[in-house]
């Protein structure tokens, strides 16, 4: 049999598999074409989808504005379900990631970052990633797929749980922004991501505006312009070299769009203006791309877009090659850049205790993992 949308097996407590349909991840028409079958149309539809999207209901018993019959239906045929945390790791700064497990086994990081004025949740679009950009520990992992709408929305279903945020309150929430920073690239995934994001911009639903949601991408050219088109939200470049031949070696997606091709996608993105800039993430490299004479071309490079630069120290992974920056390295660059009159906050690193570079907590339990079955397949062959 075919296997629907948004379903995916549910492995059990007894280590059977529950097939029953996940409803997670269904936008309304999904949704209706499942349920109609059921005989849940219309009012009781809309009631549903409130009890999913917007109080995060886990359980059909706790949706009592349904009728016992109807939540009985629902029981016998679909489940309300959320990825399987793996590990939850919490940093003494209060970052928090969890290592997510779907049904087939494959893992995704999910971050969340907390500040003064916002709570940041760094969402994973791909199980390891398309791209090889040499200083993002994610990199170094092969892509294994994508990762679909209901593992997304999943993704950000799980935070509000952590939290109690359901339904959301109208302030001092924990979870306020979400970034398609995590693992992989949107932009590969983006018939994915842009289901995802509708459902989790859903007024009636989990209603996070976009201007609170930014998509990063490192810069696949032909799609920038329709994701502002369809989604509207807000615009992160992966930048990290303000030069081609560079930039071809630390983003090699460079090799394909060069820089002047992915600034004028830039200079057209929908909606850009002053009060809507474009954030460019620029890792800082040690003796690689922050000298002064770094900082202005990026001035040049950046003339004309309504910018915002987040110069980020880098954070070193085992096996990398790169270092971070010196402070004042990273100071004279963040300095001249705000004598040019150009916004340039340096990020702090959060997370360190836990294993925050992308990808890391990943690796580190897939190598226990691969360690466990050698140590097996030894214990067998010496028996």
């Amino acid at each position: 049999m075919t296997q629907m949308m948004g379903e995916s097996p549910i492995i059990v407590a007894d280590g059977a598999t529950d097939t029953r349909l996940n409803l997670v991840g269904l936008d309304q028409d999904e949704l209706g074409a499942v349920l109609a079958p059921h005989g849940i149309e219309g009012f009781r539809l809309r009631q549903l989808w409130q009890w999913i999207y917007y109080r995060g209901a886990t359980d059909f018993d706790q949706m009592t504005s349904l009728a016992k019959t109807v939540r009985a239906t629902l029981a016998d045929h679909f489940v309300v379900g959320r990825p399987e945390i793996s590990t939850h790791q919490q940093s003494t700064d209060g970052t928090q990631k969890w290592l997510l497990r779907f049904p087939d086994g494959k893992e995704v990081e999910s971050v969340h970052i907390p500040e003064t004025d916002r709570g940041t949740l760094c969402v994973s679009s791909q199980v390891g990633c398309t791209l090889t950009c040499k200083f993002c520990h994610t990199g170094t992992q092969r892509w294994v797929r994508n990762v679909d709408a209901p593992e997304i929305v999943g993704q950000v279903m799980l935070a509000r749980d952590a939290f109690g945020e359901w339904p959301a309150p109208d302030h001092d929430r924990a979870l306020t922004n979400i970034v398609l920073m995590g693992m992989g690239e949107p932009l590969y995934n983006y018939d994915n991501v842009a289901k995802a994001m509708r459902i989790v911009m859903d007024g009636d639903g989990l209603g996070m505006s976009k201007r609170r949601i930014t998509l990063s991408t490192a810069g696949v050219v032909p799609m920038i312009e329709q994701v502002g088109a369809e989604l509207g939200v807000n615009l992160a470049i992966s930048l990290h070299a303000v030069r081609d031949e560079l930039r071809d070696e630390l983003v090699p997606i460079n090799r394909k769009y060069p820089l002047a091709d992915l600034m004028q996608a830039c200079r057209d993105y929908p909606g850009l203006s002053n009060a809507r800039r474009i954030t460019f993430e620029y890792v800082m490299l040690k003796g690689v791309n922050d000298s002064l004479a770094d900082a202005k071309a990026m001035v040049e490079l950046l003339k004309g877009i309504p910018a915002k630069i987040n110069l980020i120290p880098f954070n070193p992974w085992p096996g990398s090659v790169f270092e971070c920056s010196s402070n004042n390295a990273i100071r004279r660059f963040a300095d001249y850049l705000s004598e040019e009159n150009m916004s340039a906050p340096i990020r702090h690193a959060r997370g360190q205790d836990i294993m925050a570079a992308c990808g890391q907590l990943k690796s580190a339990s897939e190598k226990l993992r691969a360690s466990a079955r050698r140590a097996a397949e030894a214990e067998v062959a010496s028996a």
